[in-house]
């Protein structure tokens, strides 16, 4: 038996399945709710984050409705990222916003952690920004779908639209949603933040390296900050934890900060 996700009605194997026609059926007849079975052709890839998908059983139809946390979400499984593992994740990020925070979502797809943050906690604004146009196209449907009206996402680079919209808003709380860049993104999330944010900062690490990779990478990009940002000091730890098993003693790991 292979490990698989479920999206929606979609299940999506992992690449190099085993058989999958025969997995295939078996899933489909263990879950009446499965109407299509992909297996995954490759890794995800480029700025994007789009998967490579082979078509094994069932409906040909890559888009679906997932539901989690009391939110729906409307995506192509092809053409936007999307993690149902990253599910307690979010809830976990949820369950920590205080009311009437100002929260941003860097990096942000269909939307996942905007919605779940705005339907499970008291935020005052989540703001989500995502590249991918297909992807953002989704999240604004998934908004309104989930009829919240202090959730707003923006399509665009975030290193174009950070540096805009901190002339008119600073964040209490911010989500760096995409792990382990060529660029960590760090300098652009402290530039939208001021006293007392915090900051959910995300990497892949191996066990032997957790967390004190994180931290250096958090350590080094302060230390760039400081010399234009005349407000920031220092940062101080709140707490870190492993999100999400990626493979072979690898995880997602979420180091969570504040700065002062």
């Amino acid at each position: 038996m292979s490990a698989f996700d479920i999206i929606g009605a979609i299940a999506v194997l992992p690449l190099f399945t085993k058989n999958p026609k025969k997995e295939a059926v078996r899933i489909m007849n263990d879950n009446r709710s499965i109407k299509s079975v992909y297996m995954k052709a490759g890794k995800i890839s480029g700025r994007l984050r789009r998967s490579n998908l082979k078509f094994i059983s069932g409906e040909r139809k890559k888009e679906t409705v997932h539901r989690e946390s009391g939110c729906v979400f409307k995506l192509d499984v092809e053409k936007c990222y999307f993690s149902p593992r990253l599910g307690n994740d979010r809830l976990d990020v949820a369950k920590k916003v205080k009311p009437g925070e100002k929260v941003l979502v860097m990096f942000s797809g269909v939307g996942p952690y905007p919605i779940v943050i705005a339907k499970n906690s008291r935020a005052k604004e989540v703001y989500g920004i995502e590249l991918n146009r297909i992807a953002t196209k989704y999240a604004l449907e998934n908004a309104r779908l989930n009829k919240l009206g202090n959730v707003k996402f923006i399509q665009g680079d975030v290193k174009k639209i950070i540096p805009k919209l901190s002339r008119k808003i600073k964040f209490d709380r911010i989500i760096m949603a995409r792990p382990q860049l060529k660029d960590d993104f760090l300098a652009s999330a402290l530039q939208i933040a001021k006293e007392g944010t915090i900051i959910h900062f995300y990497d892949f690490l191996q066990e032997e390296d957790m967390p004190e990779k994180a931290y250096e990478k958090i350590n080094n990009a302060v230390g760039r900050a400081k010399k234009k940002l005349k407000w920031l000091e220092a940062w101080k730890l709140i707490g870190w934890k492993k999100a999400l098993e990626i493979g072979p003693r690898k995880w997602r790991i979420r180091a969570d900060f504040f700065v002062f």
